[in-house]
């Protein structure tokens, strides 16, 4: 368990005054049974009334308006949390679950809807046929397929942090035989989609004490990874850039379908065409007095 600080900010930098479009700020840790927030602030630079709302996730959206242009725009956002993953989960996963395949209940696939559906075109089944190679048998043990899923991507793709904005496509994932975190989260959550299980993205910040962990070149950093609804169970996270199960080291921020839906920070300008010079983020996650036990 942690008390940790996390602070998130955003620099854009440009070479004349421009005028910001509203920005759209997903930044608010998530609470939950293994997370509790115990305060979070946003602030920013041209200073704005930031307006609250909530996503159809649950997860907390912060509007910003700006009414003065501006060369530079800062967002900074500081939070505390106590984390409370254990490091070595136990799942209680229903007697009709444990086994796969599995079919879940009528009102449970209903509220899964399109968490359950690929997002991603796999017209030759290319991702399908790569996925039913990690079926054992039938039946097989569900918990024991999930993990070796995630460990097959951490296996057979190499981990490259990129800079660039987007996503690549779990296809391309594939034949590159690299990628970054979303690159992972994405491949792994539409892997296990094609098997017939619900899933959805996590965005965050992973914690990383020993800079033992994939993802961070310090104690912190903004990270993705995934998890899948498993009856009795409920959500189970797996981190496949670090072949982890459980949430110990994760302070999810958003949860969603699609990775283009939980960017920390969106908006656009309007200025000359290069007017744009770069954009800067710094991630600190760190233990308060020491508390990581």
């Amino acid at each position: 368990m942690a008390m940790l600080s996390i602070r998130h900010r955003t620099t854009y930098s440009f070479r004349e005054e421009v005028s910001l479009s509203p920005h759209r700020l997903m930044l608010r840790p998530r609470e939950g049974r293994e997370l509790r927030l115990l305060s979070h602030e946003v602030s920013t630079f041209p200073r704005v009334a930031l307006s609250w709302s909530n996503d159809v996730f649950g997860n907390a959206i912060a509007s910003a308006t700006f009414q003065t242009r501006a060369r530079t725009l800062v967002v900074d956002s500081t939070a505390i949390v106590d984390l409370t993953a254990s490091a070595w989960p136990v799942f209680d996963i229903a007697a009709y679950a444990i086994h796969y395949p599995f079919a879940y209940a009528d009102g449970d696939w209903t509220d899964l809807g399109a968490l359950g559906v690929q997002q991603y075109e796999d017209i030759d089944s290319r991702l399908a046929t790569w996925a039913r190679g990690f079926v054992a048998g039938s039946p097989t043990d569900t918990l024991s397929l999930l993990k070796d899923i995630s460990l097959g991507i951490a296996s057979s793709i190499s981990y490259q942090s990129r800079e660039e904005e987007g996503t690549q496509t779990p296809l391309r994932t594939l034949e590159r035989g690299w990628g970054s975190c979303r690159d992972f989260a994405v491949l792994f959550v539409e892997t296990v989609r094609s098997l017939g299980f619900g899933a959805r993205i996590v965005s965050g910040y992973l914690f990383n004490p020993d800079a033992s962990l994939s993802g961070s070149t310090d104690e912190g950093s903004t990270h993705a990874w995934a998890e899948v609804f498993v009856p009795g169970a409920g959500w189970i996270t797996f981190d496949p850039t670090n072949r982890s199960m459980g949430a110990a080291n994760l302070i999810p921020v958003a949860v969603a379908r699609d990775i283009a839906n939980a960017v920390p920070v969106s908006g656009s300008f309007t200025g000359a065409t290069d007017a744009f010079i770069a954009m800067d983020v710094t991630v600190q996650v760190n233990a308060i007095d020491g508390r990581f036990f």
